[in-house]
């Protein structure tokens, strides 16, 4: 600020992460495009919320405080799905843990507030997005309210919040006070006795929800299906004394030119070198040399927050914006050659879904991938597989791998450029290894996370096998499951130990089941109900239950015998015990 020659800030921005000036964080893209829109932007990253001052670092700001937790909710960032705490935090430096608190947004809101009681606080991110209405919370296992009325603060900004944040500081730098500000599309507001239009929608009130699981479905299924920019209406949630939390439709998605001009500021692509000295900030490693190609994801996976907070919405950047990015990066003394990605929420969504959808909206009762693609899905995968072609031709470029999420099904259902991706994937791609997630092979478990059938899967790995021969190659599949997703019994996590001892696969990472707020799998996993049909759901909640779920995906490990061989003795399957353990 010295050596700008600034007094003041205009936006103080605040992260639970290190500082990361790297366009995969948040924080870093919302900083870069308020700077290039002329406001001067102040990065407040970790502060010691046990100390005001430090909220006072760099004065107060003209116009706001913008808080976030960073690029994760805090308290998944914090602790384990057993509940414990973490012992390392990647988006710290040298990955110490302890350096933001639990329920960051709100604790961060109040430090603000007390620092300068009369300045904008304008919440957030993630924690604050999926948050953002009454919500389900696992760590107190209590419907926790909204997090605007926790924080107590002026705004709150849901979902990818570039547009939503420049129309809040245009309001702010005109005079209209924060707490005017009731009118942008994807923020929430705080209202007493607000009117009610005929097109809103009113959920069932807070404390209803609080109490009961039927209407806490009911709410869930209303929110769920008002998630889209040309369909989604104003949503009004009730608390105490005639408050209203009140959520205004969603903002248009990013088009493809604007996507181009945000990821075109100049980012330095590393975290700020005041954490050298403790060893960097490990979540860049993955990142730094990555492209992000699209937004949004169709997928419509039950246990992705993805769906709740970037919308099933696709776009993507053009492909010579996404190559003049590579080019940069090969100036960078740190590139050895390889990008590491060009991808997504999934890598081979670039296009919408169908163009049905950019008129009349996404389907409100039906997903694009499941139980089946729709007959309206375009699958195509010929521009993407142009993209990869140029990059892997830039000088300076030895290899370019996707490391991104790759949906199987829905490179099955492109029967005109699906088998020639195929065939650049196993031939340019992966570096000996595809990592791709089925999460599940019993239908039961399948259904509730609204992924394809195993024989989808099974097809796949047939024709990847098939190219991998056709190329004289030796690749390997390692596959990704979730063990006690709502839906999954014991007799469900037996099936898949048997598929694992058949195939032969072994799994690389397990993931427990981490009910997060915003997801349609978490909804399920509180009320044991699924929101959008109100049938009843089996849930997996004991401790117990959960280790044995886990152990069964692990059996071939010693240290989990004992745990198999009870798992099979309460599912009936003492019969197996030869074939699993030996």
């Amino acid at each position: 600020m010295k050596q700008r020659g600034w007094e003041e800030a205009d936006f103080v921005l605040v992260t639970g992460d290190a500082y990361v000036d790297h366009p995969s964080f948040g924080t870093a893209l919302i900083g870069r495009l308020l700077e290039s829109r002329g406001y001067r932007v102040a990065v407040l990253a970790q502060p010691d919320w046990k100390d005001p001052d430090s909220f006072r670092r760099f004065g107060r700001p003209r116009l706001g405080f913008l808080i976030g937790s960073g690029c994760v909710d805090s308290m998944v960032n914090n602790y384990s799905v057993f509940r414990r705490r973490r012992k390392r935090d990647v988006y710290s430096p040298g990955a110490k843990a302890g350096r933001r608190p639990d329920r960051a947004v709100i604790v961060y809101a109040g430090c603000a507030r007390a620092a300068y009681k009369d300045v904008p606080v304008i919440i957030g991110g993630l924690e604050a997005s999926l948050r953002r209405l009454g919500h389900y919370d696992y760590w107190d296992d209590k419907v926790r309210r909204s997090i605007l009325m926790d924080s107590k603060a002026d705004l709150l900004i849901y979902g990818m919040g570039e547009r939503a944040v420049l129309e809040i500081a245009e309001a702010l730098e005109a005079g209209i006070d924060a707490g005017d500000i009731g009118w942008i599309r994807g923020t929430c507001v705080r209202r007493k006795d607000p009117d009610i239009y005929e097109d809103d929608v009113v959920l069932p009130p807070f404390g209803e929800v609080r109490e009961d699981k039927e209407a806490y479905c009911r709410s869930f299924a209303m929110q769920y299906r008002s998630n889209d920019a040309v369909t989604g209406q104003r949503l009004l949630e009730k608390y105490n004394n005639n408050y209203y939390v009140i959520q205004n439709p969603p903002q248009p998605v990013l088009e493809r030119m604007e996507l181009d001009d945000l990821y075109a500021l100049p980012f330095e692509r590393r975290y700020h070198p005041m954490y050298e000295a403790e060893g960097g900030v490990p979540a860049i490693t993955e990142v730094q040399f990555s492209v992000t190609a699209n937004r949004g994801c169709f997928g419509g996976c039950a246990f992705c927050a993805i769906t709740y907070h970037q919308g099933r919405e696709v776009r993507s950047r053009s492909t010579e914006s996404i190559l003049g990015e590579i080019r940069g990066m090969t100036g960078n003394p740190q590139f050895k050659g390889y990008v590491h990605d060009i991808g997504g929420p999934t890598a081979n969504f670039r296009h919408p879904s169908c163009q049905q959808q950019l008129s009349r909206g996404m389907c409100r009762s039906r997903d694009c991938l499941f139980p089946k693609p729709c007959p309206m899905l375009e699958a195509d995968h010929g521009e993407y597989l142009d993209l990869l072609m140029q990059a892997r031709s830039i000088d300076g470029v030895k290899k370019v791998f996707i490391r991104s999420g790759i949906r199987y099904d829905y490179l099955l259902a492109d029967k005109s450029s699906g088998r020639p991706f195929l065939r650049a994937l196993c031939a340019d791609h992966i570096s000996g290894i595809l990592k791709v997630a089925p999460e599940h092979v019993a239908q039961g478990a399948l259904s509730k996370m609204h992924k394809p059938g195993k024989d989808v899967f099974d097809r796949f790995c047939a024709a990847y096998q098939r190219e991998n021969a056709r190329q004289h190659k030796k690749q390997y599949m390692i596959p990704y499951f979730i063990s006690s997703h709502p839906g999954s019994t014991l007799e469900d996590a037996v099936e898949l130990a048997l598929y694992l001892k058949e195939t032969g696969f072994v799994p690389d990472q397990v993931q427990d089941f981490y009910p997060t707020p915003g997801t349609l799998a978490t909804c399920m996993y509180y009320t044991e109900t699924d929101p959008l049909t109100m049938e009843p759901v089996y849930v997996a909640k004991t401790m117990h239950e959960k280790k044995l779920q886990r152990a069964l995906l692990h059996f071939h490990k010693k240290e989990n015998r004992s745990l198999v061989s009870q798992a099979l003795r309460e599912a009936g399957r003492e019969d197996l015990k030869e074939v699993l353990l030996g």
